[in-house]
């Protein structure tokens, strides 16, 4: 299980208009990494990979000694910043001074549409720490597809989770929320930050693994959760065989139900949707997921209506401090090339998910899924996913990848 702690302040520098026009030659850049402020002893900033990324662009340079990181001819724009490195077990005791037993940890920082104009700049990139979880969320097919007649095809939708641990892991009871998703956000975060003190998120939907027995998933395990359990290679090649889903949503609507009763069910919590029982995972985006644990009565959770309204949709105030894992999926603009997303759309704290990730179609339907990078293979040879607590670094996209599957 994560346990993460939030730096003080995000810096945010938000630009929707700027007028690059006196910009006329290139620029530099001073990234100044700062350490944790968990770390109780100094620790060496030397040698961690910066990346900078403009719209397409991806950028990168190394710190020194002092943990700064210099980057020239740079075209004046706004741009994200991120970094992460990794700590072992040792390493985290001698910097925090912490006693807890841990397997190891991530140090990251990430600093979003941060506008880059004045020559000799200094940014400031704070960090935090997150200790290494074992189930986390890897894979989100949320895109859809065209069937082989070019028709909208949305019953093949999935999320898949992973045990990164050595270790089997029950995950019986454990919830799963889906994100508010509004074309017209019900909360931006600045609304959470003044009603709720930045200590929540909204949630839609909200499933649950039934508790009535453990479901113990291997150490390189995976646990594919579905709409609907049944080979969709069948009328669409597109798509893939889910026959073998480890739980389904099951379909209570009046929709022609393909549902298989040969798989557990999933257990629906919440809906804010009275018609929709299945997983409402938008196909376009934004498709954001959580993975939580409570001993606490969720169905006792407070609702809310949009910002400053009494009226509309209700969505579930969940407590920040449940989350396990949390993963930003935003929506592609469709004409902005420099900003691939908006990301003042950004449902998740930075806590929670300091980055993003997205599909490559603002309106999807093109059989793409988000899924983690493999950053390394265990001793046992199972596959370690990728983890810095910023999806901008962690996912990809394939049209190709299959369930279960983590290599291309």
């Amino acid at each position: 299980m994560k346990k993460t702690y939030l730096i003080s302040a995000a810096i945010l520098a938000f630009t929707s208009c700027v007028d690059f026009n006196d910009a006329t030659t290139e620029t530099s850049v001073r990234i100044q990494l700062q350490q944790p402020e968990e770390f109780t002893t100094s620790a060496d900033l030397t040698g961690h990979n910066i990346i900078m990324i403009q719209g397409e662009k991806r950028l990168s340079a190394t710190t020194d000694a002092t943990g700064i990181a210099i980057f020239s001819n740079l075209i004046p724009d706004v741009y994200d910043i991120s970094c992460s490195w990794e700590l072992t077990s040792d390493q985290y005791h001698q910097l925090t001074g912490d006693n807890q037993v841990v397997s190891g940890c991530t140090v990251s920082g990430s600093v979003n549409s941060c506008l880059i104009k004045e020559e000799g700049q200094t940014i400031q990139l704070p960090t935090q720490l997150s200790i290494n979880r074992d189930i986390i969320i890897s894979k989100i097919y949320f895109a859809g597809s065209k069937d082989d007649n070019n028709r909208p095809y949305e019953a093949g939708k999935y999320l898949e989770l992973y045990n990164q641990s050595d270790k089997e892991v029950d995950i019986s009871g454990l919830y799963i929320g889906l994100v508010e998703a509004e074309s017209t956000q019900a909360y931006t975060l600045q609304n959470l930050h003044d009603a709720y003190a930045d200590s929540v998120v909204l949630l839609k939907q909200i499933f649950r693994i039934p508790a009535d027995a453990n479901y113990k998933v291997a150490a390189g395990g995976t646990v594919l959760i579905v709409n609907s359990a049944i080979d969709h290679t069948a009328n669409n090649s597109n798509e893939s065989d889910l026959s073998g889903a480890d739980f389904e949503a099951k379909d209570f609507s009046s929709r022609p139900v393909q549902n298989n009763p040969a798989t557990p069910a999933l257990e629906l919590v919440y809906t804010m949707y009275p018609s929709i029982s299945i997983m409402n995972l938008v196909q376009s985006g934004p498709c954001s997921v959580v993975i939580f644990r409570t001993d606490e009565d969720v169905t006792t959770w407070p609702t809310t209506y949009p910002y400053g309204k009494t009226t509309g949709n209700q969505w579930v105030v969940a407590p920040k401090r449940t989350i396990i894992d949390g993963v930003e999926v935003l929506r592609r603009n469709s004409s902005n090339k420099s900003e691939i997303v908006d990301v003042t759309s950004k449902r998740l704290y930075d806590d929670i998910d300091a980055g993003y990730t997205y599909i490559n179609a603002p309106a999807g339907r093109n059989g793409e899924v988000v899924y983690r990078k493999t950053s390394k293979h265990a001793t046992d040879g199972h596959a370690i996913l990728m983890d810095t607590n910023n999806s901008s670094n962690d996912f990809q996209v394939s049209t190709t990848i299959k369930p279960r599957e983590y290599d291309e």
